[in-house]
């Protein structure tokens, strides 16, 4: 079972990648995008219950 900080680490490393093909596509590929987005949700959302502080990490802003 992995750890807590395991969980976090590849959450976070997931969260900063999508970020990165997220900002590119939005206005080329919406649907894309929103699809996207669902799990941009789903990992800030993960993140802010692990105790995550995304102020610094967080480049979507909507």
């Amino acid at each position: 079972m992995p750890s807590a900080a395991d969980i976090i680490k590849d959450c976070i490393s997931e969260f900063s990648r999508l970020q990165d093909w997220m900002l590119p596509i939005k206005e080329v590929a919406p649907d894309t995008y929103r699809s996207m987005y669902k799990r941009y949700l789903e990992l800030k959302v993960t993140l802010s219950s692990l105790g995550v502080n995304l102020t610094e990490l967080d480049m979507i802003k909507e």
